[in-house]
């Protein structure tokens, strides 16, 4: 289990417990080797009712998810944090994209906005970022100094140096809720697993590579 990846997750909400149910399902059906579930009490006792598998105690892990489902008023802004800045890969997703203090970060990190959640995070209107998502998302990527992946019918994956890729004619079926939640989990599951001194180099190649899988 420990050779295979172990991914931890801080996620969900009691407003929206199913991202953490749907991220972990994501992560655990991708192949990974343990997950860790750092979450509401609460919600924790859910997650085990389904995927019993998972461990509601903290200790290392190779990646981290955060903010899949997390309510930003009610959010343990401390806890995520500190295992943010000390994660070696991280996935920021959702509720942590306005929590998180996203140029702290040491190792590498993806940020996973949709349009709106990336319009708030560098100031302009989600019009805006639908007329021209690739210069949003490059942004977006040097404001941070994240790779940014933003989600849609087409994906756009911007790094701070200002490489781009455009994926294009996703599934429909993505445009339903929850789905960006199993796709950070997805994401989550593939850094972890290809954690090595390599990593800095295929970053950008494990991200598509998690986008057309969630596809």
């Amino acid at each position: 289990k420990y050779s295979r990846g172990v991914v931890g997750f801080i996620t969900g909400s009691l407003e929206f417990p199913g991202a953490a149910i749907l991220g972990v399902t994501a992560a655990m059906r991708t192949g990974i080797g343990m997950v860790r579930y750092l979450g509401p009490r609460e919600v924790g006792e859910l997650l085990i009712q389904t995927r019993p598998e998972a461990v509601l105690v903290d200790g290392r892990a190779q990646a981290w998810v955060f903010g899949s489902g997390v309510a930003v008023a009610s959010a343990d802004k401390a806890l995520m944090q500190s295992h943010f800045e000390a994660a070696d890969l991280s996935v920021v997703d959702a509720g942590a994209l306005e929590v998180l203090d996203l140029r702290s970060r040491t190792g590498l990190a993806v940020l996973t906005p949709h349009a709106g959640e990336l319009a708030r995070l560098i100031g302009v209107t989600k019009d805006e970022v639908l007329a021209n998502p690739e210069n949003n998302a490059t942004l977006a990527a040097v404001a941070t100094d994240c790779v940014v992946l933003l989600k849609g019918h087409s994906s756009y994956i911007a790094a701070p140096d200002g490489e781009i890729r455009e994926i294009e004619n996703l599934s429909s079926a993505l445009a339903t809720a929850g789905t960006g939640d199993v796709l950070a989990g997805i994401l989550g599951a593939l850094l972890a697993a290809n954690h090595d001194d390599a990593m800095q180099n295929a970053f950008l190649d494990i991200v598509e590579l998690g986008v057309r899988l969630h596809s």
